[in-house]
């Protein structure tokens, strides 16, 4: 059961401040203040026990900056376009996982940087399905499916990823919190077309699906059995969810393989966090032309570990 994001009132905080603070101090001699009365007010209003625990994707453009001027405008306009096209396919062939989900709350809980972005879900599970989405779009792309003429001019792109799961708040219209922080430390880092994971996510994972390798046989009906999924609509488990292709034998489509191996310990400023590297292939049928269909198979990151 998804837990809304804490929004900090900006005109309460200040209220507070007025209330046990005082704004300007022009005094020659000063003494260090009592901050006991005012960090108690702040304290009771911030809470940040009660801050939600969401996930975060990061999405990067590789090399960004080596493009030439012809082509660095065109790359966020790029990015859009996946990014749209990303959230189509999500919506389409994800219908159970994504059924509280539409375009304008995707877009609501995004921060843009221009060659990518951060983007809020509400558990990891939906930070990894539609990372899977934009790897699938930047194939049709790359592939000369999706704006063929664009992919002439701009040339072949590739992304990194980042998963992260801690907690998330608001100030206003903008989201601060550990999550954000520490994605933006872990996309930092890579200097590769990886898909990049800290502790949080893989231990939700663990506790949910026993790992993040079971990916590759979990049904539809087993993922509805997630904690956060309780007050979810049952039968669209029925519906169009082609990433948990149910089958007695090999699975033909949907998430076909997936791979985790733990990196271990990056420092990134005064931090240390856990990482782990995933890789995940999916297969998805995709309709042409002429009426038909044709299976598309792409990979979210890779299994290179070296270089973090």
């Amino acid at each position: 059961m998804a837990i809304p994001i804490k929004n900090l009132e900006l005109a309460q905080i200040m209220k507070i401040l007025d209330t046990y603070d005082i704004r300007n101090v022009n005094e020659r001699v000063k003494k260090a203040p009592d901050k006991t009365e005012l960090q108690a007010a702040l304290t009771e209003h911030i809470d940040s026990v009660n801050f939600s625990m969401k996930s975060v994707l990061g999405i990067d453009i590789r090399g960004y900056g080596s493009f030439d001027d012809f082509e660095q405008p065109l790359i966020p306009i790029l990015y859009q376009i996946l990014f749209d096209e990303a959230i189509e396919l999500a919506l389409e062939n994800l219908e159970f996982t994504f059924q509280k989900y539409d375009k304008q709350k995707i877009k609501g809980h995004t921060i843009s940087t221009g060659d990518g972005g951060f983007i809020i879900f509400d558990t990891p599970l939906h930070s990894l399905l539609f990372a899977s989405c934009f790897a699938i779009a930047l194939r049709l792309y790359n592939a000369y499916h999706l704006y063929p003429k664009l992919r002439a001019a701009i040339g072949e792109i590739n992304l990194r990823y980042a998963i992260t799961y801690d907690r998330i708040y608001k100030i206003e219209d903008n989201f601060y919190g550990r999550s954000l922080i520490n994605n933006s430390r872990i996309i930092g880092k890579d200097n590769l077309n990886r898909c990049l994971v800290d502790e949080g996510s893989y231990q939700w994972f663990l506790l949910n699906i026993d790992g993040l390798e079971n990916l590759q046989v979990m049904g539809i009906h087993e993922l509805a059995n997630i904690h956060e999924f309780q007050d979810y609509d049952i039968s669209l488990v029925s519906g169009r969810n082609s990433f948990f292709e149910e089958k007695e034998n090999t699975r033909n489509f949907g998430i076909i393989n997936s791979d985790i191996l733990k990196i271990g310990m990056i420092q990134s400023k005064n931090t240390l966090l856990n990482v782990y590297n995933l890789h995940i292939q999916v297969s998805l049928l995709r309709d042409d032309d002429e009426g038909g269909s044709a299976a598309i198979t792409v990979s979210l990151g890779n299994l290179n570990t070296t270089g973090i």
